[in-house]
């Protein structure tokens, strides 16, 4: 069996947030759940070293299939594994590393695993041309690693070394169940370090380090700055294998795409535009810029127009979005269906080739094919204790600036005049007027005047 231990039972206290560390979001998901994907496209079962919020990070994995350790008090990454030791098996492959590395790549940890074949304790290296205050491999004479040393504890000439310890390492399981509670705990914190495995395996010439070519690929997130660099890294690659799938972009440093977007090839996106959630994206679709879609489907053709807001709706194909419009949760708009700027829908379903092109509330109604909705037209559909539902069907007309009251149906083929505030039932193929008679006062305007200016 294989099994990544994913460590992630501390505070994270330099990212100032009462959130813990490994639930801070990235592109849709924690940071904790990348660690947890990544182990899954390994081949390894993933396991979840808790302890500091220790429900939160279970309720936000819940349904993820996690085996969880806890580890009450923190003393230390050797701690940590002696804490899950017990519920291990006796045989098989464990992989360490920590859930505050979100930018491990499925392949690098496949390599480690194999790179690992035949030793006791393998960890990931990389060199630096600062290493800093990271722990030193040190070699023998003949490149074998030995061990790994603290930069703290470190001679000069350890210090010179430039090959540090990215945090992450394979163990044989039989091998660990007979060395690992016999770590000692180190000042000045009384931890137990899992680094002294490279020493013990070393002694048995069973130790092992793999350089890892890109370092950055296992940078942790330590504060809001490496969160945000984490973030960039993880969007540029997830834009990048679109456009290897055929979408275009029209400035890929500007948009936010998460990681469960789908997209398919031959569909445009405009600069600064915003792709969230599960949001699929059908191909010749044309998203202009500036507009944000959240868990949307858009079907083949639709244009989304700039400055748009979408939310849990669905677009038909070839329908037209925009600009400024927002397509709130419960909108479906059908195909050659048309929302104009500064339209609002919420629960509306339009119907084929219908229109409301200018300035409307569309709020629970149900909208035929082929009806055309004027500009300032409003479904009042609350009358402060409850939501109503508005019926226009296929083929009728709303003249602009009319208020339909819910609930209410306007029959097929009627029209609705200009104005009309509309209250009960409009009859199929009708015209509905429903406002106050207008009355001129001839000369009225001079006298309102002059008694204004007295």
């Amino acid at each position: 069996m294989q099994i990544a231990l994913i460590l992630a039972a501390g505070k994270g206290t330099r990212m100032k947030s009462k959130t813990i560390k490994v639930l801070h979001p990235i592109l849709g998901q924690s940071m904790l759940q990348w660690s947890v994907d990544v182990a899954r496209k390994a081949g390894l079962k993933p396991w979840v070293v808790v302890g500091h919020q220790e429900d939160n990070v279970r309720q936000a994995m819940d349904g993820q299939g996690c085996h969880f350790i806890r580890q009450d008090i923190p003393k230390g990454t050797g701690h940590a594994v002696q804490c899950a030791l017990p519920d291990l098996p006796t045989e098989g492959t464990l992989l360490v590393f920590f859930g505050d590395t979100p930018l491990f790549q499925a392949q690098t940890l496949k390599d480690l695993l194999a790179f690992h074949h035949g030793y006791y304790a393998t960890f990931l290296s990389a060199n630096l041309d600062d290493a800093g205050s990271y722990g030193r491999i040190v070699r023998d004479s003949e490149g074998r690693a030995l061990r790994i040393v603290e930069a703290a504890n470190a001679s000069p000439e350890e210090l010179e070394i430039t090959e540090i310890n990215t945090g992450a390492a394979v163990f044989d399981l039989a091998w660990l169940h007979t060395v690992l509670m016999d770590f000692p705990s180190h000042p000045p914190k009384s931890e137990i370090y899992l680094t002294d495995a490279l020493e013990y395996a070393a002694k048995e010439g069973k130790a092992a380090a793999m350089v890892l070519p890109d370092k950055s690929e296992a940078d942790g997130v330590n504060d809001r700055g490496d969160l945000a660099q984490a973030t960039a890294i993880l969007q540029k690659r997830i834009i990048q294998e679109h456009m290897r799938n055929g979408v275009g972009f029209e400035d890929p440093t500007s948009n936010t795409v998460e990681k469960y977007v789908q997209i398919a090839n031959d569909t445009w996106i405009g600069r600064g535009s915003i792709l969230r959630g599960k949001s699929e994206i059908a191909s010749d679709v044309f998203i202009d810029a500036y507009s944000i879609v959240e868990d949307c489907q858009i079907a083949k053709g639709a244009t989304i127009k700039s400055h748009s807001n979408c939310y849990q709706a669905k677009i038909g194909e070839s329908a037209s979005v925009g600009p400024y419009a927002r397509l709130r949760e419960g909108s479906v708009i059908g195909e050659r269906a048309k929302i104009g700027n500064f339209v609002e829908t919420k629960k509306t379903t339009m119907g084929t080739g219908a229109k409301a092109s200018h300035l409307t509330y569309l709020g629970d109604a149900d909208i035929g094919a082929n009806v055309n909705v004027g500009a300032g037209t409003i479904t009042c559909n609350y009358d402060g204790f409850g939501k109503h539902q508005t019926t226009i069907e296929e083929g009728a007309f709303i003249g602009s600036n009319s208020s339909l009251v819910a609930p209410v149906n306007v029959g097929e083929g009627a029209i609705v005049g200009a104005g009309s505030v509309i209250t009960r039932d409009v009859p199929k193929n009708a015209i509905s007027i429903g406002r106050g008679m207008q009355k001129d006062l001839d000369g009225a305007a001079v006298k309102f005047r002059y008694s204004r200016q007295k």
